[in-house]
Formats: structure tokens, sequence, C-alpha cells
């Protein structure tokens, strides 16, 4: 009897018959069988949401997101029953849509997970249920096999799949029927078993990374010669070349298991394959969660987000075969010919070659030419055989554009798409995107077989433009998921560059790969410096104050902020100027400062380029208005270039164009950073930067070199005009102070709703217990809604397998809050209106500010505001059923008294009601007030430059680290060097530690062993060594012997004397000066010699 023979009451012939098809073709044709099983499967999906009332079908009508409709999700209330649907479908769309092979072993797991579903829908549904498991036994053997059809069943099971249509009585009668049976249901465990981890995790990573299974994916794989006492092992997965010899070995694990566990074993396997081939493969450790790769001896382990795909595993033997050393790699001048960008270029070579390293961080001051350098360095990759695919990454399209462009004029020969722009040439050697675009490129972009193009090894290199504001924490995903060689770009000072960047590269804080910053380049010659005039507006620094009005602007005042009840404000603060109060004389004295002493171009009859920072689109297009009024004879002079300005690169292109207008680009962001004008003469900061980093950048669109821009003479410094304080702002906060990242409502519902379940653990009433399993259950249903086959949920999936049950949050931690905290960016838009969720923020927030015993005040008076705008709210019926709710939170205390149910009855019967406050715009108002120049002091610019401080850390930690070192150690000793060891010492000093030009800014002509010596010093035993005749000499006296130990124990420390006066001083002289202690100067002389030839052996001469 077939194992779906108990599933067949009349009501459920709509997918019975299907899933007895698939049980039929099990043993003939498994590929059959599971498109049947996903058939049969989608067949029952659409049968509940037809007949029960808690399904409400979503917009789109996926099988995908049938299943994973929040609905779904609660009824099911079982996890690993939706991992068995997952699994279902994935399989069957493998089958259906790929020339991928399905094992039997995958269909008898698929037919497996249908039966139990179909078991779920008996229990809710049936009034006959009688539990069954399924019984392997009873799957047909090959020569029970009925003839069948195979073609048009395949072809049935292929077939649109209709939703099934129930009468009202249908439904009502079986939604009930379900509400009663179903708390009987017992949930089937999933064993994760290694090979149920391999079918449910492991097989479907190595299908999404395009590999066949029985053609270039063999299980099992027997080897000979393993260290038991057959001799014999089987790898778990051997993954084929085109040539037919394994590119990598998979070893896998039980989910619960570290996948560390396998390391040895499949060391073992690749020692066997390597003997028997000829090429030792790849190691993949993986669970199923946590993959590892291991690609010795080339490099050590480290964690990748899935397996590499056939052609990239085939790229990268390639790669390491015909790769040359980077060491001799000598950039091309006529792409970075300056001194530091060839040295950029050879740090990079160096760090990648000599040290091994896969991440590298360049720090250049903006104009000193990052994009020309990254160019150089991908040239020589490119030419030493290093990479193939290339990837750059900026924040914004103007940024992918411009490095595009520079790209196509210094290497014409690569081929290059930006995915901005077109999506035509995606097998370019080097693509071009925005982070945003790319996180959706991942998952959606096809090679020609149907297969993801963007596989975990696609790429070789990964350039991240402006690193110190590009990876946060919203596209980490993209860096995690690519497994490549990463190479940041900033101008940001490196002193500036948080800790968690360095982190990002693995380099010590303050230390990148390699560093060229403005103050360097202005005395190189390479950039200009800048002047600064610091003006205080009165309005702007103060507000305004109507006390302190004339007569005649008082009179403007009342009329402009008086309200309708007459009520007047005393002042308007100085944080409305530019944001919602638009004072022209502001903007006015402003412009006339620039117009008046503004860099000028043409022999003083144009300004030169000059670009307005605004606070906002509003405040440009008021700048603009007001230039164009005040300056009407300048027609086209100045033009608003921001985020709202369409063809705003055309804009960008003109501005660009010295023979073109505009001359003053009014911006809004969008050429704060990264936007190359070497004419640019002028720069408004029209508004204030909390950000030291953007600062910096800022400032950096006026740095660029313009050889005879000024009439014929070349551009020597540029104008700041700040009025807005920011210099100020920035000498009382060195560091500035960075925005926090913006999270989305649903993100901080979900955070909050974490914290609250944490403050929940301890001592509450079983009310209190409820509602936290409450939330428990919804979070855990969120979480298990996602979708699994999207790379950034499958970089979390064991936190997302995790916190898909409610039982994880029963001992919640803060470290789960975090990781929680970390999976909410995940969770898809929920649907709800945003009112409502914003409303649900707000009360979370004021129950957890209960909580957490804090004061919510802010949040109470905000919440009262919303319920009298509801309550006054005429003619909807909704909020009339609540009106006594609504007049009981607004005419007594119950708000202030309210504990966490009240507040959730708030929350829950007014969150639909927000809906219907009326959106009040905000007013806008325009005046034309007096302004005051308080205060206005040119400034010379104060060009900090910590370079030769991180030299000297950066020297120190690698000469204490490397004291093994033969010369180092040689030093340390006091052995004399040899030619070949002061070559040696030079390389360690101008090279691997830094370079000579650092040396010698820093050291001048400071011999190398003496700076050696300095920071090590000298050993003790080789001290004791060279004053050893004095110190086993009987014959000195007490006093001797004390000043010989002092000498010792100072050149201990500080490696050597090089000043013989410091021996005049204490404590040499405490038991007498030099001429007291050796009447015998002779002996005096002898222990001088000793200390000289400690000294020459350091390479110091007197």
């Amino acid at each position: 009897m077939p194992n779906f023979t108990p599933y067949q009451p009349e009501q459920f012939t709509s997918f019975a018959h299907a899933a007895l098809t698939a049980e039929r073709l099990y043993a003939i044709d498994p590929a059959a069988c599971a498109m049947n099983c996903r058939r049969a499967m989608e067949l029952a999906v659409k049968w509940m949401y037809a007949v029960d009332k808690q399904l409400v079908l979503p917009y789109k009508k996926d099988l995908s997101v049938l299943l994973n409709t929040v609905e779904f999700v609660d009824l099911v209330d079982d996890r690993n029953l939706l991992r068995r649907l997952d699994f279902l479908r994935r399989l069957g769309n493998t089958a259906a849509h790929s020339a991928k092979k399905i094992s039997r072993d995958q269909a008898r797991l698929a037919l497996e997970n249908l039966f139990y579903f179909l078991d779920f829908i008996a229990c809710c549904y049936d009034p006959d249920y009688q539990p069954v498991d399924f019984d392997p036994a009873l799957l047909p053997e090959l020569e029970d096999a009925v003839i069948v059809d195979r073609k048009a069943l395949a072809a049935a099971a292929e077939a649109p799949v209709a939703f099934y249509e129930a009468a009202p009585e249908q439904i009502s009668q079986l939604t009930q029927r379900r509400q009663e049976q179903k708390p009987a249901y017992v949930p089937k465990p999933l064993d994760l078993t290694e090979y149920e981890t391999r079918k449910l995790y492991i097989d479907t990573m190595l299908q999404d990374a395009g590999w066949t299974e029985g053609a270039d994916w063999l299980n099992e794989y027997p080897v000979e010669g393993m260290p038991n006492a057959s001799g014999k092992g089987f790898v778990d997965y051997v993954l084929l070349g085109g040539d037919g010899r394994p590119l990598a070995l998979v070893e896998a694990k039980r989910t619960c298991q570290d996948p560390a566990a396998g390391r040895q074993q499949a060391r073992l396997y690749a020692d066997l394959l390597e003997e028997k081939f000829g090429r030792r493969p790849v190691i993949f450790l993986t669970n199923g969660f946590d993959t590892r790769i291991w690609n010795h001896p080339y490099y050590n382990e480290r964690p990748v987000s899935g397996i590499y795909a056939r052609r990239d595993l085939e790229k990268e033997f390639n790669k390491l075969t015909i790769r040359a050393s980077l060491e001799d790699a000598l950039p091309r001048e006529n792409i970075a010919g300056r001194y530091y960008q060839v040295e950029a270029v050879k740090a990079v070579c160096h760090a990648f070659d000599a040290e091994n390293r896969r991440k590298a961080l360049l720090v250049m001051a903006t104009g000193s030419g990052k994009t020309r350098t990254i160019i150089s360095l991908v040239e020589v990759l490119l030419r030493r055989g290093w990479v193939k695919n290339v990837l750059f990454l900026a924040d914004r399209t103007s940024l992918v554009t411009q490095a595009k462009r520079a790209f196509v004029n210094l290497l014409p020969d690569l081929s290059l798409t930006n995915l901005c722009e077109d999506r035509e040439n995606l097998t370019a050697r080097a693509v071009f995107s925005t982070y945003q675009t790319m996180m959706g490129c991942i998952d959606d972009v096809r090679d020609a077989d149907g297969g993801k193009l963007f596989t975990v090894g696609h790429f070789d290199l990964i350039i991240v433009d402006e690193a110190h504001r590009s990876i946060y924490k919203k596209y980490q995903a993209i860096f995690d998921y690519f497994d490549a060689h990463l190479v940041g770009l900033t101008a940001t000072p490196r002193a500036e560059i948080d800790k968690n960047t360095y982190g990002i590269f693995d380099l010590r804080e303050g230390d990148p790969t390699y560093g060229y910053e403005l103050s360097q380049a202005v005395e190189d010659g390479y950039l200009v410096d800048f002047r600064y005039l610091e003006t205080t507006l009165k309005f702007v620094s103060e507000g305004i104050a109507y006390d302190q009005l004339s007569e005649e602007d008082r009179e403007q005042y009342e009329d402009t902020f008086t309200d309708e009840d007459g009520v007047l404000p005393d002042r308007i603060e100085s944080a409305a100027l530019n944001e919602w109060v638009f004072n022209e004389d502001t903007i006015r004295k402003a412009l006339d400062t620039l117009m008046s002493q503004g860099i000028r171009v043409d022999y003083g009859n144009k300004l030169g380029k000059s670009i307005i920072f605004a606070r906002n689109h509003r405040h440009a297009e008021k700048i603009l208005e007001i230039f164009n009024r005040d300056y009407p004879a300048y027609v086209g002079w100045a033009q608003v270039i921001d985020n709202q300005t369409r063809y705003a690169q055309s804009a960008i292109d003109q501005f660009s164009d010295p023979a073109k207008l505009p001359q003053i680009a009014i911006s809004v962001d969008m050429l704060d950073t990264g936007i190359d004008v070497p004419e640019v003469v002028n720069l408004v900061f029209f508004k204030r930067v909390m950000s030291r980093a953007k600062f910096w950048q800022m400032i950096g669109r006026g740095t660029r070199l313009c050889p005879g821009l000024l009439d014929g003479e070349d551009k020597k410094c540029f104008y700041i005009f700040d009025f807005c304080g920011n210099f100020a702002f920035f000498r009382e906060n060195p560091k500035g102070k960075d925005a926090a990242l913006q999270r989305s409502l649903q993100e901080r519902v979900f955070n909050l709703k974490a914290q609250i379940v944490l403050k929940l653990l301890e001592g509450r009433t079983e009310e209190l217990t409820a509602f936290r399993r409450e939330l428990a259950a919804g979070m855990a249903d969120q979480i298990a809604a996602l979708d699994r086959s999207g790379f950034a949920v499958r970089l979390h999936l064991r936190e997302v397998e995790r916190f898909s049950e409610a039982e994880a949050y029963a001992g919640l931690t803060y470290e789960n809050t975090l990781q929680l905290e970390e999976l909410s960016p995940l969770l898809p838009p929920s649907g709800d209106d945003a009112s409502a969720v914003k409303f649900d923020a707000l009360l979370y927030g004021i129950e957890l500010a209960g909580l957490a015993e804090k004061s919510s005040s802010k949040a109470q008076k905000e919440l009262l505001q919303k319920v009298r705008a509801v309550a006054e709210v005429p003619n909807i019926p909704a909020i009339g059923k609540k009106r006594g709710l609504l007049d009981q939170l607004l005419h007594t205390n119950y708000v202030e008294t309210a504990g966490i149910p009240e507040l959730e009855r708030i929350r829950q019967e007014l969150r639909e009601l927000i809906q219907y406050i009326p959106l009040q715009e905000r007013i806008f108002y325009t005046t034309d007030l007096a302004d005051e120049i308080v205060s206005a002091q040119w400034q010379e610019s104060v060009l900090e430059n910590d370079d030769l401080a991180d030299y000297r850390e950066r020297v120190n930690y690698y000469i204490r680290q490397h004291q093994n070192e033969v010369v180092i150690h040689k030093l340390h000793t006091n052995q004399p060097l040899t030619e070949q060891d002061l070559t040696r010492l030079e390389d360690i000093l101008w090279s691997e530690a830094g370079s000579r030009d650092e040396y010698i800014r820093e050291y001048q002509d400071k011999p190398l062993g003496e700076l050696v010596r300095e920071i090590i010093g000298l050993d003790m035993n080789a001290a004791k060594e060279a004053f050893a005749r004095y110190l086993n000499d009987v014959n000195l006296d007490q006093r001797q012997i004390y000043f010989v130990n002092q000498v010792i124990n100072y050149i201990v420390k500080n490696g050597m004397v090089k000043d013989m006066s410091v021996l005049q001083k204490s404590p040499f002289t405490d038991q007498g000066n030099i001429v007291e202690i050796f009447a015998d100067l002779t002996l005096w002389a002898g222990i001088r010699n000793i200390i000289r030839s400690i000294n020459l052996n350091a390479g110091i001469l007197s």
C-alpha cells in the first residue's frame, strides 16, 4: 500500500492524486517524482488558502510568497515543517528548470517531507484523522514500478496550478475544524543527521553555485590510503573540473558540529587526491551554516559565504598557475607616475604577495589621484595574472560613472560595464556598481545557463571607493558574500578613520597599508592649500529674537509668525534657519561675501568655479532665487545640482567644463565627495557638518592643481567661506560627531520587541509572561517567513534558523538581542500602514522605558497629541467606536499610570486609527529681516600631519615583532654587521616597515642600526659579555664595579651610549665622578673603548 493512501478523502482529491503519482514515479524517474512532490505541495497550499479563513491571498501568488506570508507561517507554526516545504520547492524547481540530476535519495526525502505536510493537513481538516508515520519500505522498487507515461506526467507536473474554489459553508466548516483539531497535532522532528544536513543545506549550496550531481559533483568518493584499519575513506563531495580532475572537496558535518572538526580528515583526503591526480584540490569545510575555504599552500583557512562555482575554481587554479611575483612589478608611469602613487601600488602588491594578505586600505588625500592609483594597481594585478574579474563599488551613481570613465581612458582594452546604466555586458572583466544596485544583482542576475552569475568567487578584486563611509552595516553583506581581494580607498586622514574600518581590512588602528595625506601633498606641491573666512551671521548663530529687531522688522515678524490664536513666539531658534525659515537677507549677505571676496578668473571679470553646500533642497532653491534676483546680469551663472535634479550627471559635466556655465553649483550632498573639478577655487559652507571625515572630503573639492587658471598663473590656493561655524566646531570637537545609522520603522519596532522580551525575563506577572510569549512568537514568525534563497539571508542562516523558533527567546540574552538586531534589516516590509507602525514604535518605546525605570514623559506627550488628533477627526465610524477610550486617555491620568497591559490595549485599539489623522505639511516661512555680520576673520589653514608619528609607531611595532630576524638579532646581541646585513636592514626599514622617504623625513641621517638599538636595546647577556673582563676582575673596587654595572644597565635599556656626557650625571656619579673613581685612567680608557665598540656594531662611528 502506498504511503499516501490514507490521504484520499474526497476533500483532498485536488492534491492527493499528485502525491500518489509522485510516489509511483519514485523508482523510475526521481526528477519527475520531485516535480510532482512540488506540484502536490503547491496544490495543497492553494487548497489551504481556499478553505481556511485565516489565510489571505497576498498580492503576488507565487509559491515562495504563499509559503512565507505571516498568516501561513503562523498557521503552520512549525519551523521544521516549513523547512520541509522549502526543500520541496527548491528541489522541484531544480528538477524542472535545470539539467541537474535528482537522485533517488533526494526523491525519497521529498516524498517524506510531502508526507508529513499532508499529515499536518489531515490532522487539521480530516474528521477521521489517524496519525501515521512515513514508511520508506512502502516505496516501490524498480521491478514493482507500474508502466507510466513519464513525459506526460512530467509535463503535467510543470503545468500551472490553479486555485481551488471552496463554497462558503465549506470554508467555515474546515476553518472551525482546524481550530479544534490542530492543538492535537504533534510536530515531526527534523533530525538533522549529516545526511539530512547535506540534503537540506549543502546540496542546495552546491546547486546554487551551478554544480550538477553525478556530472561534476560526486558523492561519497572513495579514496585509499587513510590511516585507519581498512585504509579506505569516502570524501563527502568531490567537485570535478572540465578535465575530470578534482577541483575541490567538501567535508560535511552536522549543523550542530563545528566544521573545523573535519579539518584533518579533509587534509588527508586532499593529500590522497593530490597524489592520485597531480593537483591539490581546494578544501571546503561546512556544516550547512558555516563554510570555510582552505587553499593550501597558498592561503590559510578563512570563512566564506558558500562554495565556489566550477568556473570560479578553474579560474583560481589558472591564476595560481600563471601569476608572477608582485615584488618586482613596476607600475606604468603613464597611468600613475607620481612617487607616492608608485609607493601605494607597491605597498598593496607587497601586502598581497610577500605578506599574503587579502585586504588593503589606501589613505590618500582628495585630489592626489586615488583613481589613477587604483587603475595602476589593477593594471599590475592583471598583467601579473593575479586577477581577472574586478568589481568597483561606490555609494553614488555619479562616482561610479566617473570611475568608469577613468578606467576607459587609461585601460582602453579592458572590457567594462556599469550596472547602474545598463546590464548588457554582464560578463565584462570590470564591473562598476553602487552598493544598492549590487545588492539586488547578486540574486537576480543570471548567466547563459540560467544560473547565478555573481557567484561567491566571481570577482578576484573588489575596490571600495571612499571606504570611510561606504562600509556601513547595511552593505556589509556584499563583502561577506564575495570572497575576493579587497582594496579600500579613502581620503579621510588616518587618525580620523574609525577603529572598525581598520578592523574590516585586518589592520592595526592608525596603520593603513599606505598613507599620503593632504599636508604632505601640499608640501610636495601636488595639491593646493586653502585660506578660510570664518563669518558669524547673527541669525545663523543666535536665532531671530523679536525684541532685538527694528520696528520695521518687528512688523514683518508679527505678520509672518503670529498663529491663528494670536500667539507670537519670542524667538525663532537658529536651528530653524534654512530648515523651515528662510531669511533672504541672511542668504544675501552670504552671496555678497562670496561675490565680493571670492577668487575671480578671466582678469577679474568672472567669479571662479564655486560650490555652495546648502542645507537642503529648499535652501538651495532659495539661494538660486536670490542670486538670480540680486545678480540679474549674471545669466546662467548659478545652478542647483542635487538628487532632485533630473539628468544630474549632465549638469555635473557642464559644471566641470571650464568653458561652460554655471560658475556656481549649489549642492545638497551630491557634490560633497568624489567630484573632480580642478577649476573650483571657492567653497561656501552654508550648512553645519558634524562628520569630520565628510568635512575633509568637502574641503577636498578645492585642493586639486589647475595650471594657468588665474590669468596664466597656476592655482596656488583656494578659499573657504564658513558661515556655520564648522571650523570652530571641529576645534572644540576634533573627532566630530558622525550620524547614527538610520533604521527603518520596521527595524526599530522589531528591535524594541527584542529589548522588551529581554527585560521581561525575570519576576513578572502571568499576564506579562503571556505578553512576552506573544511577542516572542510574533518575532519568530517574522524570522521564519524570511526567504532562505536570498544571499543576505543565507549569510545569517544559522541565526535565522535559530530565531525562527519561539523557544529560542526563552532564555534571551543581551548578545542575542544584538544578533536579532543584525537580522532586523532582512525583514520584508510588513504591509501595515506606516503611521500604524510608527505608533507601534512609540508605544513599545514607552513600554520599554517603564521596564527600564526611565522617564517617558516626552513620548507620553507625543502619544496624547496623536490621541487628540484622532479624536478631532469627524465622521469616521471606526473612531466613533473608540470614543470612550479616547475620552479616557484625554481627560484622565490613564497614560501616566498605565502599565504594559494598558499600553498594549492603547496600541492595539488605536493603531489602525492613526491613518485618519490629516497630514499636516510643514509650513515654510520666507522673511527678509535685516541680518548682521557679527564677525568675519580670515584664517590660514592648519594641516595636521600625523604621518611621521604613525611611521614611528609602525617601525617600532615591526622591529619588536621581528626580533628573530638575523640582522635585528645581531644588533640586539652586539654582533658586528656585514654588508649583506646592512642591505637587509635597508629592506626592512625602507620597504617593509615603510619607505625611504618616510625614514629620511623622520630620522634624517640616523644610522639604521642605531634606530634598531634605540627600539630594542641591547641583550643583558651580550652587555655583560662585553664588559666581562672588568666584571670578573677582582682588582676593581666597589665604586668601579658600581659604575660598570650602571653603564651596562644604561646600554641594555638604550642600546648604546651615544653621548658620553651622560656618564657625568647621576646615577653614574652617585659614588664619585670618573676621575675620582678611576684614578688609573687607562682602566677608564678600556671601558670607554668597549662602549665605542658596542656603538660601532650599531653603525655609530663617533
